[in-house]
């Protein structure tokens, strides 16, 4: 439903996903998206009383001037057994008067749109729809995805090998900043291990090098904000801790560590654990500021198991894999044979094989699934 929305109202059509919509319309704040009592029951009409119960119009929905913000906070279960009727019933009733309720609110005026697209919020896009699609197997979100990875790859490429920051109206602009490179970066990572294709992989290190170029400091080992190509400021700032996105040094040093391992770059892997040291002791006084170096933390300090996947039928298994809960992972893989440090020496002629590895140093390998879930303790 969340893609749903960003395809309806944020997309352009052709890959790039738009930046916000406004709060306001017709001058006020949320009209557009908030119901009288009246208005709701008029549209759903016979289904009234389920939706209702369901919203909780004149409840915990209500808001203000008479108005109900739509709110959930009971499982369709319980709402369901209340009612006394079936999850299925349940489950018709709300997407028909769903569909019902948007019609009409597609009547209204619309709030504006900032069409402008960001490079880094598209990274962002990259990340949710490729993990979208590595949960849900929908072939949709896949092509989202790469078409998310072409734009930010193609269209905001700048002819250094660097990326533009903005785009609108058909033109890139704007020298990137840090957010861009590591967001991109990690959803090109996500997208390679949901893909197996080495080129989201090589393009991930590619702008993980650039950034290293020209946004590194040497001296307090973390990134600027801002690229050396840029006019001098009179300080260079450096993002640390999260705010509604994450940080973009949390950012880079996640990137950082997943590439380098992959590729077996000892330098990026020194750089992220050195990020990381410079603000573990930090993170305890605020952890809703350090939720993405609590990744990085989690990868660093429990096993990160590296599942390789190789021969005929790579990525069909990778999908029956990702139906197990398995969160501190990286999946790699090839159907045919691979340069890549990680899967150097592991293509077996006419099988497809499974090797569950923890820094490198791997387990028996096995052509059964079952049997390589049973290596993940």
């Amino acid at each position: 439903q969340s893609i749903d929305f960003c395809l309806r109202e944020l997309y352009d059509g052709n890959g790039v996903f738009y930046s916000s919509l406004d709060a306001d319309s017709e001058g006020e704040e949320g009209k557009y998206y908030v119901w009288t009592k009246e208005v709701f029951k008029s549209v759903t009409g016979n289904d009234f009383n389920v939706m209702k119960a369901y919203y909780n119009i004149g409840g915990k929905a209500d808001w203000e001037h008479g108005n109900n913000i739509l709110l959930r906070d009971d499982t369709d279960e319980k709402v369901a057994n209340d009612l006394g009727i079936t999850t299925e019933e349940l489950s018709k009733i709300v997407t028909r008067s769903n569909a019902t309720l948007l019609a009409h609110r597609e009547k209204r005026i619309h709030p504006g749109l900032d069409d402008k697209s960001l490079t880094s919020w598209n990274g962002l896009m990259l990340q949710g729809l490729t993990n979208a699609y590595i949960a849900f197997g929908e072939e949709r979100f896949l092509k989202l995805a790469i078409q998310s990875a072409e734009f930010i790859t193609i269209t905001q490429r700048r002819t250094d090998g660097g990326l533009n920051h903005n785009y609108k109206n058909g033109k890139s602009n704007i020298n990137g900043y840090l957010e861009d490179y590591g967001q991109s970066i990690e959803g090109l990572f996500r997208l390679y291990e949901a893909t197996f294709d080495e080129k989201w992989l090589l393009e991930a290190e590619r702008l993980s090098q650039y950034a290293i170029t020209h946004f590194y400091d040497e001296s307090s080992g973390m990134f600027f904000f801002t690229s050396d190509l840029d006019p001098a400021l009179v300080a260079r700032k450096m993002e640390l801790t999260d705010n509604v996105i994450p940080s973009s040094n949390a950012s880079m040093a996640n990137a950082l560590f997943l590439v380098g391992t992959v590729i077996d770059n000892p330098d990026f892997l020194a750089k992220s654990e050195s990020m990381l040291n410079n603000i573990q002791n930090q993170m305890p006084s605020y952890g809703a500021g350090y939720s993405h170096w609590g990744n990085l933390m989690l990868r660093n300090v429990y096993p990160l198991y590296e599942i390789a996947i190789t021969g005929n039928g790579a990525i069909e298994k990778r999908g029956e894999l990702e139906k197990y809960y398995i969160p501190n992972k990286i999946v790699i893989g090839a159907e045919k044979a691979s340069e890549i440090a990680l899967l150097e020496g592991k293509h077996v002629k006419g099988e497809t094989m499974f090797y569950v590895c923890v820094n490198k140093a791997c387990q028996l390998p096995t052509t059964s699934l079952e049997e390589a879930l049973g290596q993940v303790k």
